[in-house]
């Protein structure tokens, strides 16, 4: 496919999204069933269209005077692929496959500017009611952070230091160019490219299948390391999921101690056995939901690690579907349960035991507010100093941007290139 018909198709994938308020996975999925012509090349190509879209959508939506899919793919042409105008009307002339041409209006908006009294929410392409959010979050610096999750996210992996170490995987990947990351110690990370770039599919890599590493964004990396779980420990992962951060921790621990990897959801929790396997942690004891399945852990971990479900604010970069989806009923509902669930970790912790939360949002409803509602109610609580659990973690001082007013680390593309993440601490009193 030419790129005239890669931007009809994106238009009517987003078309297909919008309509029919289908996640884009399953846009894309089914258009390439539907096109079976279409080689893999051109999937990604008119995936990355239909992301950046999502991506810039207010911004491009605000630039174009309107919000159809096609006005988006067309700012996304022009202004995120540097396509020229005028060679791009020549190829829509010349395909019977590509969109009609572009009108002189939409040429002479989509190579306009922004007027100086934008709205900030547009300028962060975000939705207008979190903008006091971000800007309580990241005070002057909040449109700069929702800029910043408008790019596309690199492809990071955690080497599992169990089979394997970084030098190792670096040969193994050399065909994609990868480097280490910059604060993950086990990180291995290959940028996004531009336009129509491939993520590279490092899952068929011999070293993937033999266990060598993870795919993990460095994020998630980093706050694992940062939960501090030292081999022999006796640890709780109450909300494992598929596992990504229960093998972190697996590695961390040398498989040595104990780690209780639970989840209340069987769905997500079931890729995690063929992933232990693959990845030869065997300190890890997985537990399905059943009534009383935890009920022998109650007050004997020393650390008990939340992966708290939230609203996934942290991940717009590779879901920016979601980002035009959240409601406020639906941060109310995430912000109860990450209340709840906290509650529920603390029964768990012996005393001197470590209560580790975390979130991949940006938002401080999800992530100081809980924290600070959590010790109100629980005085035998207190945070452990963010800077010592950095330096602990990577042998360096905290940068400064990093600490939150509630003891927390907050995580994001703009402070340290990964996804949103929050980090925090609480002792139990002996």
């Amino acid at each position: 496919m030419r790129l005239p018909g890669r931007l009809s198709a994106a238009i009517d994938v987003l078309t297909e999204v919008e309509t029919r308020k289908r996640p884009v996975s399953e846009a894309l999925k089914s258009w390439g069933l539907a096109n079976r012509f279409a080689g893999a090349g051109d999937r990604a190509a008119i995936g990355n269209l239909v992301y950046d879209a999502l991506r810039r959508r207010a911004s491009h939506a605000a630039l174009m005077g309107e919000d159809t899919p096609r006005a988006l793919i067309l700012a996304v042409a022009v202004r995120d692929w540097d396509e020229d105008t005028v060679a791009l009307n020549a190829s829509f002339t010349a395909d019977a496959h590509g969109p009609t041409p572009m009108t002189d209006e939409e040429i002479a908006r989509v190579t306009g500017q922004l007027d100086d009294d934008t709205p900030g929410h547009i300028l962060a392409d975000i939705p207008e009611w979190l903008a006091p959010s971000l800007e309580r979050a990241f005070g002057d610096n909040w449109i700069a952070e929702g800029q910043a999750m408008t790019g596309r996210p690199s492809l990071d992996l955690r080497v599992n230091t169990l089979k394997s170490q970084p030098e190792r995987v670096l040969k193994s990947l050399a065909r994609f160019t990868p480097r280490v990351t910059a604060i993950a110690p086990n990180g291995v990370t290959m940028q996004a490219g531009p336009g129509d770039a491939r993520t590279p599919n490092v899952t068929t890599d011999e070293g993937y299948l033999k266990g060598w590493f993870e795919v993990q964004d460095q994020g998630s990396q980093i706050v694992a390391a940062l939960a501090g779980a030292k081999p022999g420990e006796q640890v709780l992962d109450l909300c494992a999921g598929a596992g990504g951060k229960t093998l972190a921790l697996a590695a961390a621990m040398a498989n040595k101690g104990q780690i209780f990897a639970y989840d209340s959801d069987r769905n997500r929790l079931a890729p995690i056995y063929d992933r232990l396997k693959r990845n030869g942690a065997r300190n890890v004891q997985t537990r399905a939901p059943a009534p009383g399945a935890l009920d022998d852990l109650v007050g004997k971990m020393d650390r008990v690690l939340i992966d708290a479900p939230c609203t996934g604010t942290g991940t717009w970069r590779r879901r920016p579907d979601t980002k035009w989806k959240l409601t406020p009923e639906l941060l109310a509902t995430r912000t109860a349960e990450q209340s709840a669930i906290l509650e529920e970790g603390a029964r768990f912790l012996k005393p001197g035991g470590v209560l580790v939360y975390i979130t991949c949002s940006i938002l401080p409803e999800e992530n100081d507010d809980r924290i600070a509602a959590f010790l109100a109610a629980h005085p035998e609580f207190s945070p452990l100093s963010p800077e010592a659990l950095w330096q602990t973690a990577f042998g360096k001082e905290l940068p400064e941007d990093l600490a939150t007013a509630g003891s927390g680390i907050a995580l994001t593309p703009r402070l340290t290139g990964t996804d949103g993440f929050y980090f925090n601490a609480l002792s139990r009193s002996a």
